[in-house]
C-alpha cells in the first residue's frame, strides 16, 4: 500500500465520523426528533444549504463516472456536463420561499409530507414512496461502488474489502447523526471538491505540456474528440439538449435535492445559497470533465472509465497530495449516499410507519427505527453493490430519470396550480414511472433524445387531463 497517499484519506474520514459523532448532540430526543433528524431542524443558511446542495447532486457520476465517460467522448461530454450548472439555480427559484413556507404550513419533514398533505392520498404517499426506494436503491448502488472503486484503486485492497471499508465509514455518521450530521459534514465534503478540481485540474495541464499542447495530441489522436459531437458523432444536438432536462432542469424532481428546498432557515439563505451554489457547481463540474478529457494524452488507452480519477491524480501529483485530492471524490461520494440513506429511510419511517402502520408510535420508537432502518439499508444497498456495473455513471442517471419522471409535476403543479388533484398526481407517477422504466428497457434514447423526455412529457399530460377531468366530476357530485 501508498500509505503517502492511503495516509490523507484516512484521516479525512476520521474527521468525518468525528462531525457525526458532533453532530448527532445536537439532535433533539424531543417532540422534534424527525425535523432534527430528517432535515436539520429547518435552519440551514446560505453557505450550508448551498454545499450541501452541491454535494448531494455532485455525487460518484460527477467525480469518478463522469470524467471516465469525458475521458473516451472528449470535449463533447464537457458542453453536455455543464448543463448541471442551473442545477441549484433551478430548484431554489422553482421551488423557493412557496415551497418552504407550505412545508412549514404542513409541517413536511419530508417531500411525502408535502405530497401526502397537499393531495390527501394515500396512494401518493405508497406510490413515492415506491418510488424513492426503487430507484434510489440504483443511486446509491452506483455510489458504494464508485467509493470501492476509488478505495480499491488507491490501496491494491480487493474490491470486497474496499466496499466493506466505504461502507461502514459512511453508515457510522449517517445512522448516528442524521440530516445535521449530513449538512455540516456536506459543508466540509464540498469544500473540499473545490479545492481538490481546482489543484488536479492545474497540475493535469502542467503534465500535458499546457492547453495548446493538450487539444493538439487529442486533434492528433481523433479530431472529433475536440468537437462538440463525440468522438464517434454520436452527442448530437438534440440528444445533448435533451440532457438539459435530465441534469438540469428536471433535478427539480429529485427528493434528495428538493428536500433541500424546505431546509434553510430564511430567505436571506436561499438567494446566498443560490450564487455560492451556482459558481461552486460551474466551476466543479467543467474543471471535474476537463481533467477526464486532458488525461487522455497524459495517460492513454485506460479501459475502465471509473479509474481515470484516481489514476490521473497518482500520476501527475506528488504521493501525499494525490490522496488529498482524491479526498474530493470520496467526499462527494460519501456525501450523496448518506442523503440518499437518511431520504429511503425517511420514505420508510417517517411516510409509511408513521403515516399508515402505527401513527401513535412513541418517540423513542421512532428513533430506535430510524436508526435500524437506515443501517439496514446501508448493508443491503452494500450487498447490492457486490456485483459493480463497468460505467457506474448509467446507474446513477437511470435513477436520475425515474425519479423525475415520477415526482416532477406532482411537486411543481402541486405548488403552482389549485387546480391539481389526487388523480392528476396518482396518473402522473404512474404513467411517468411506467413509461420510463418501458422506454429505457424497450427503446432507450428514443428519436435521438435521452429515455426521460418522453415520459416527463407523458405524465405532464397524465397530469394536467386526469386533473382537469375529474374537477368537473367532482364539481358535479358536489352540485348533486
Amino acid at each position: 500500500m501508498n500509505w503517502q497517499v492511503i495516509a490523507p484519506l484516512l484521516i479525512f474520514l476520521i474527521i468525518i465520523f468525528l462531525v457525526g459523532l458532533w453532530s448527532s448532540r445536537k439532535i433533539d430526543t424531543g417532540s422534534s426528533f424527525l425535523q432534527d433528524y430528517f432535515l436539520g431542524g429547518r435552519q440551514l443558511g446560505g453557505f450550508i444549504l448551498a454545499m450541501t446542495m452541491i454535494a448531494t447532486y455532485g455525487s460518484a457520476s460527477s467525480f469518478i463516472g463522469g470524467p471516465g465517460v469525458a475521458y473516451t467522448q472528449g470535449l463533447g461530454w464537457v458542453l453536455l456536463a455543464m448543463s448541471q450548472v442551473v442545477t441549484g439555480y433551478f430548484v431554489l427559484m422553482v421551488l423557493g420561499k412557496k415551497f418552504a413556507i407550505t412545508a412549514r404550513k404542513y409541517n413536511a419533514v419530508t417531500l411525502i409530507d408535502f405530497l401526502k398533505e397537499r393531495y390527501n392520498s394515500k396512494w401518493v404517499v405508497w406510490l413515492s414512496s415506491l418510488s424513492i426506494i426503487i430507484f434510489l436503491f440504483s443511486a446509491m448502488a452506483a455510489q458504494w461502488v464508485g467509493g470501492a472503486r476509488l478505495i480499491e484503486s488507491l490501496t491494491g485492497l480487493s474490491y470486497l474489502s474496499a466496499l466493506f471499508i466505504f461502507a461502514a465509514s459512511v453508515m457510522v455518521y449517517v445512522v448516528i447523526g442524521g440530516f445535521r450530521a449530513v449538512a455540516v459534514t456536506d459543508a466540509v465534503q464540498g469544500g473540499i471538491m473545490f479545492i481538490g478540481t481546482l489543484i488536479l485540474l492545474i497540475a493535469v495541464i502542467v503534465a500535458g505540456g499546457g492547453i495548446p499542447n493538450i487539444i493538439s495530441d487529442l486533434s492528433s489522436e481523433n479530431p472529433n474528440l475536440i468537437t462538440p459531437f463525440g468522438f464517434d458523432g454520436g452527442l448530437t444536438p438534440l440528444y445533448v439538449s435533451s440532457f438539459w432536462i435530465l441534469v438540469g432542469v428536471g433535478v427539480v424532481g429529485l427528493p434528495q435535492v428538493a428536500v433541500r428546498a424546505m431546509s434553510y432557515k430564511n430567505a436571506r439563505a436561499m438567494h446566498r445559497a443560490i450564487i455560492i451554489g451556482t459558481i461552486v457547481v460551474g466551476f466543479i463540474m467543467l474543471g471535474m470533465h476537463l481533467i477526464g478529457v486532458f488525461a487522455r494524452p497524459i495517460l492513454p488507452g485506460i479501459e475502465v472509465g471509473d479509474k481515470v480519477m484516481p489514476m490521473i491524480a497518482m500520476e501527475v501529483l506528488p504521493p501525499w497530495l494525490a490522496g488529498i485530492v482524491l479526498a474530493a471524490p470520496m467526499a462527494a461520494i460519501m456525501s450523496t449516499v448518506d442523503s440518499l440513506l437518511l431520504l429511503v429511510s425517511s420514505a420508510i419511517v417517517k411516510d409509511v410507519y408513521i403515516n399508515y402502520i402505527k401513527p401513535d408510535a412513541e418517540e423513542g420508537t421512532i428513533k430506535k427505527m430510524s436508526f435500524a432502518v437506515t443501517a439496514l439499508l446501508g448493508i443491503l444497498v452494500c450487498i447490492m453493490a457486490l456485483s459493480p456495473p463497468d460505467l457506474l455513471i448509467w446507474l446513477n442517471l437511470f435513477s436520475f430519470g425515474g425519479l423525475e419522471a415520477a415526482f416532477i409535476w406532482p411537486v411543481v403543479l402541486g405548488l403552482y396550480w389549485a387546480k391539481g388533484n389526487r388523480y392528476g398526481a396518482v396518473s402522473s407517477m404512474i404513467t411517468g414511472t411506467a413509461s420510463y422504466i418501458l422506454f429505457h428497457t424497450f427503446y432507450p434514447n428514443a428519436f435521438g433524445m435521452n429515455t426521460v423526455v418522453l415520459p416527463i412529457a407523458l405524465s405532464l399530460a397524465a397530469y394536467v387531463s386526469v386533473s382537469l377531468f375529474t374537477e368537473k366530476s367532482i364539481s358535479a357530485a358536489a352540485d348533486i
